[in-house]
């Protein structure tokens, strides 16, 4: 089973805004430091350590590429990490990233590249459970009441046993992902993950793997401190089995 990871890194983040941002010119959360390393980096090293992975492909903007590649030369990594040109969007990234790949290629998943605290062994899981059903994301239930409102007024209260909040990664069989990517293409959709790209195939479903808490996608500067904290006892942790 051969399996790439996307990283689509070629977002602006304008949600994050800090000055502690800024890394070779640029503020943007993927590129922001987190005990001396680039959040980008954390994440890749997630999913070279992966015994299931075979690539991580990181979708970049242009003008990024170099640069980045810079970066990453010193990490040494043990499979190969390519770097490829995105787009205006991460949809458009993520299909850039996904034409690149080998044709033999069986499982892509796909992974925000501000997720640097995924588990492994939900790495593992959700991949072993797209190889097996075709189409599987990583989700957690939600702990909040969560209401559904219009125009500042709620309209209802949805019940949470039938809702789950998205992770990442979600992972597909390569050629389920690329007939998702051409219907939407074909039909001018645009989604807000990989997953609603899928859903909108005929007899597709999506399973649901659990995913944790710990999983953050950093976004907010707020996030920032909660990340210091992880990665400190994540290296507790290693300290602990070695």
């Amino acid at each position: 089973m051969k399996v790439s990871v996307i990283l689509p890194a070629a977002g602006l983040g304008t949600r994050m805004k800090t000055g502690s941002a800024e890394v070779a010119g640029i503020s943007r959360k993927q590129f922001m430091l987190l005990e001396g390393a680039p959040i980008l980096v954390h994440t890749v090293r997630k999913f070279v350590a992966c015994p299931l992975v075979n690539e991580v492909v990181i979708a970049l903007r242009s003008d990024d590429l170099d640069w980045v590649g810079e970066m990453l030369a010193p990490e040494k990594f043990g499979k190969p990490v390519r770097l490829v040109a995105g787009g205006e969007s991460r949809q458009q990234s993520v299909e850039n990233a996904l034409d690149s790949l080998p044709a033999d290629t069986e499982i892509v998943a796909v992974h925000d590249a501000v997720r640097p605290f995924v588990a492994a062994a939900t790495i593992v899981e959700v991949i072993e459970k797209a190889a097996e059903t075709g189409a599987a994301i990583v989700g957690i239930v939600p702990v909040d009441t969560v209401k559904q409102v219009q125009r500042h007024a709620v309209q209802g209260t949805l019940n949470r046993d039938r809702l789950v909040l998205a992770q990442t990664p979600q992972v597909f069989r390569a050629s389920i992902l690329r007939a998702a990517f051409e219907k939407a293409r074909e039909d001018g959709f645009i989604g807000t993950d990989e997953s609603s790209l899928v859903e909108r195939l005929d007899r597709m479903e999506v399973t649901v793997v659990a995913g944790s808490d710990r999983n953050i996608k950093i976004t907010r500067p707020s996030d920032i401190e909660l990340a210091h904290l992880f990665l400190r006892e994540e290296h507790v942790r290693e300290s602990e089995t070695e």
